[in-house]
């Protein structure tokens, strides 16, 4: 069992690109965090992250300082002022990526690093320039690759279908960056988030691809989770948690529970969006509104009161890489109820809820329905099924577990590394440095860009 090295233990240097990376937060920030943080129990840790998230860190490590974890703040000039709306942040990301390459490569010429390895943000269609350092290079865990099946597009709204249109057209133009497949083929291990996104690494030339979900909980939200008792059995109540966007399939979770008829039951909806409207106009057509309740968007402390207050998470996600509340509630020692698809199906087993196959939505509605009465009627279900969760949340997403999981890859690829040139003979790393733009050009702007190193 791969353990935390020693103090005064000559340990491997790894360089880390983070974009997004603060602590207390989920989504990418969240993964970008707690990956550096357990990275550093094992090895000398180097993070090249953004300015804005200085403040997060510096804070968090004022309390809780840790050993061997160096950040590396840096932005592109003036980006305050054009990195707006999501085209921005797109062109953004990109463009900072290209300035990690050189400000990584400059740091690997005075330290020496061993692995490089990308974490955020987490999008397969989007290249990762650190990629041609001569140094093994992980890539993920990355999602993007995830779809909602075309028989569930009839129930969107047009906005619903331009947007999904869209997302599909994005990720095929993207993937045409010839970046893009030059990352994957680079890698010497690729991390997808979910099957989807695992069977696009291959397609673009991944040589080693494995799934590995992004999610995880720090011991201090177990904990805290764990605390969360089982209500009394009356009624029975559903929850769902997320925003309210037609691809997140609450539309399905409200016909299934109109369809179950649980006089007895309740079903409550926490988060806000643009389908909040057509959700209420959907429960008054089906007749349950009085059983019904939109929450509205909340904190998540107040999330968690709720959640406490509930028996059964319904997910019926349609296309999600992560999947982040699905675990809250598996720590919370709730069931699942999800789709079979993206990263929830990663999270949930057999004996901690119901995967529900996603052929068609009168297919899927139905074993919702089914899975629902299911848990409304069999407490004793509901409570065993829970406490699987809860054990599956601390022995495989917790942080702490899957911090040795990254290590021991790590550890494999340390000891089987090789000097990463072409069989041509020819440094793929110098040749992208010329195409994307001359090095000095580069150097004249990091000054202005780099703001802080955190001294160890």
């Amino acid at each position: 069992m791969l353990t935390p090295v020693s103090e005064g233990t000559q340990k491997s240097k790894i360089l880390i690109s983070a974009y997004a990376c603060r602590p207390g937060m989920g989504s990418d920030p969240g993964v970008g965090w707690n990956t550096v943080r357990e990275m550093a129990k094992y090895y000398e840790v180097w993070v090249l992250t953004r300015i804005d998230n200085r403040q997060s860190i510096e804070a968090e490590i004022s309390k809780h300082p840790i050993s061997e974890l160096e950040f590396v703040y840096f932005d592109l000039p003036g980006s305050n002022w054009w990195k707006i709306g999501l085209a921005g942040v797109h062109i953004h990301y990109y463009l900072w990526q290209v300035w990690a390459y050189f400000l990584g490569r400059k740091l690997h010429a005075e330290i020496g690093f061993d692995i490089v390895h990308h974490v955020t943000y987490v999008s397969y269609t989007s290249p990762s320039f650190l990629s041609f350092l001569p140094i093994p290079f992980i890539w993920g865990p990355i999602g993007g690759g995830e779809s909602a099946p075309n028989t569930f597009w009839q129930d969107f709204n047009l906005n619903g279908k331009i947007y999904e249109k869209a997302r599909d057209f994005i990720r095929w133009f993207k993937g045409g960056d010839p970046f893009v497949k030059m990352t994957a083929k680079k890698s010497v291990l690729a991390w997808g988030m979910t099957e989807d996104t695992l069977r696009q690494l291959q397609k673009i030339g991944a040589p080693k691809v494995e799934i590995l979900s992004p999610i995880g909980l720090s011991a201090e939200e177990i904990t805290r989770l764990a605390q969360h008792g089982i209500p009394d059995a009356s009624p029975v109540r559903f929850i769902s948690i997320g925003r309210l966007l037609h691809w997140k399939g609450f539309h399905l979770g409200l016909k299934a529970f109109a369809q179950a008829a649980l006089t007895d039951s309740e079903y409550w909806i926490v988060g806000d969006g643009s389908e909040r409207k057509r959700l209420q106009a959907l429960a008054e057509q089906l007749g349950i509104a009085k059983q019904v309740k939109l929450c509205g968007k909340l904190p998540r402390e107040e999330i968690f009161q709720l959640l406490g207050q509930c028996h059964v998470l319904v997910h019926p996600s349609l296309h999600e890489s992560g999947g982040f509340v699905c675990m809250e509630a598996m720590a919370a020692a709730r069931p699942v109820i999800c789709l079979d698809l993206g990263g929830p199906a990663v999270q949930v087993t057999k004996d901690t809820g119901f995967k529900i196959a996603a052929h068609t939505p009168e297919q899927a509605i139905g074993d919702l329905a089914e899975a629902m009465t299911c848990l409304a009627k069999d407490s004793n279900l509901r409570i065993n099924m829970g406490k699987a969760a809860q054990k599956r949340a601390e022995e495989v997403f917790a942080w702490d577990m899957k911090g040795k999981f990254m290590a021991q890859h790590y550890e494999e690829i340390l000891t089987s590394q090789k000097p990463l040139i072409s069989e041509s003979g020819i440094d793929s790393g110098k040749v992208a440095s010329e195409i994307i733009t001359s090095e000095s050009a580069v150097q004249s702007l990091n000054g202005e860009m780099i703001t802080g190193v955190q001294e160890k």
